[in-house]
């Protein structure tokens, strides 16, 4: 696993730094017992044509495996980390998710293989701090998992779509796994869900991961990866992402501001993060600011759909689209086991794709009114305009991701949406994050 430090939570105080360039955010408070705990980004920064898994993991400093002696379970809570009825609260889903995705299906696609994946999401939904109940394993009376039963079930698939040769094992894959299959089974506990393992993280596999997917009839396929854009993104948006009546998620990026692929493509939903706390102050109960990781901005290749109105990006793509809980000290507690001791806390944008993904299971998929090739777009049948809410989306209107233009910032103050968040739309959190099912 590729370890790159965030940031260090000191007993004293938080220490915020930055490494490789990348910004991540501070606020935070320490355990109670004072332990140490840092943020690594679980999968390494991948070469062109290839995407990195979009996790974020907490962890105590003093168990950290780039320090050597490898990593034991935590010994106290970390700052703060959620189950799955805070989610269901958090996003007022908590209704929804006793009463509907029953037969409805969310796909997860991910590279490698994850040994471990149902058993682990056995142990999630079974913790009685979830009491999200058994999930059985889908039946395959064709030798194709059925998806349509009233389950909840799950089933594993390759690339192609067969419940067999499966990939070779990786462990931080493995993690992203355990954290995409628990979040879409946190706010959809009655979905059945379906992992798609490609074969590697090279775009073209986890392309063909997602096509594979569509041909299961999904409400949803969630996509917890990205990588840097590239001339041709277009072509393969085109061939991979372009699935009408589906609700395709995809992670805006742990890197701060800027656009990442396939996040860009104008045919996904590209999700934010936001860092998510208890505020009784408010009539929610809750309160979000952008988490300063996610990602956001402008594609320097996918022109800028006739469904998106905001002023800037200068005729290109803006990200992104809505957003979800994605700071890992504000993180989610997940089981995995693959190489690890079982419950630990993660965020990343990966998070906040799947809770989107585990939403759409929750709606029932895309309304049928939706016009082709702008699916999941077209909020509560509105186009995402500038300077416009939602009733049924929060607003978040506070925290930035960094910069909006490199290393400056933008002359044009009123550009400022596309890093810092404000009433309406803005890059980091879209339109905003879930208030129930109606937005979906």
């Amino acid at each position: 696993m590729s370890r790159r430090l965030a940031t260090v939570l000191l007993a004293g105080g938080l220490l915020g730094l930055v490494w490789g360039g990348v910004p991540v955010p501070a606020g935070a408070q320490p355990s109670s017992t004072g332990l140490a705990y840092m943020s690594e980004r679980v999968c390494a920064t991948p070469a062109l044509g290839y995407a990195a898994c979009d996790a974020v993991q907490l962890v105590p400093v003093a168990t950290d495996k780039g320090q050597g002696g490898g990593r034991n379970p935590h010994n106290s809570p970390p700052p703060v980390s959620y189950y799955a009825p805070q989610l269901q609260n958090a996003y007022a889903l908590a209704a929804a998710a006793e009463q509907n995705g029953a037969g409805k299906a969310v796909a997860v696609v991910d590279a490698y293989d994850d040994p471990n994946a149902y058993s682990d999401l056995v142990a999630y939904r079974t913790d009685t701090n979830n009491n999200l109940g058994n999930i059985a394993e889908c039946q395959a009376p064709t030798g194709r998992p059925d998806l349509s039963g009233s389950g909840p079930c799950f089933a594993k698939v390759n690339q192609d779509g067969l419940e067999s040769s499966y990939p070779q094992a990786n462990t931080s894959w493995a993690e992203e796994i355990s954290l995409d299959l628990d979040a879409v089974s946190a706010l959809c506990p009655e979905c059945n869900i379906v992992l798609v393992e490609a074969d590697s993280n090279n775009l073209a596999d986890l392309g063909t991961a997602v096509d594979t997917a569509a041909s299961f009839g999904p409400a949803a396929i969630g996509n917890s990866y990205g990588g840097s854009e590239f001339s041709t993104e277009g072509s393969y948006a085109a061939e991979y992402y372009d699935h009408p009546g589906v609700a395709v998620t995809a992670a805006s990026g742990d890197n701060g501001y800027g656009a990442e692929f396939p996040a860009a493509a104008s045919s996904v939903i590209a999700v934010g993060g936001t860092s998510l706390s208890v505020d009784s102050s408010t009539s929610r109960g809750w309160e979000e600011t952008v988490w300063s990781g996610t990602g956001s901005g402008c594609s320097a290749v996918i022109p800028k759909p006739d469904w998106q109105t905001d002023t800037g990006c200068s005729g290109y793509r803006t990200v992104g689209d809505v957003a979800a809980d994605a700071d890992p000290y504000t993180g989610l507690n997940v089981y995995d086991t693959y190489g690890e001791p079982g419950w630990l806390v993660f965020g990343g944008t990966s998070a906040s794709a799947q809770i989107i993904a585990g939403v759409y299971g929750l709606a029932g998929g895309l309304p049928s009114s939706y016009p082709d090739g702008a699916e999941g777009l077209y909020y509560a049948g509105s186009q995402i305009n500038f300077g416009a809410t939602n009733p049924d989306l929060n607003d978040v209107t506070s925290g930035s991701n960094g910069s909006c233009a490199g290393h400056g910032h933008f002359a044009d103050p009123s550009l400022a949406y596309l890093c810092t968040a404000g009433t309406g739309y803005d890059g980091p959190t879209g339109m905003g994050t879930p208030s129930g099912t109606g937005a979906f």
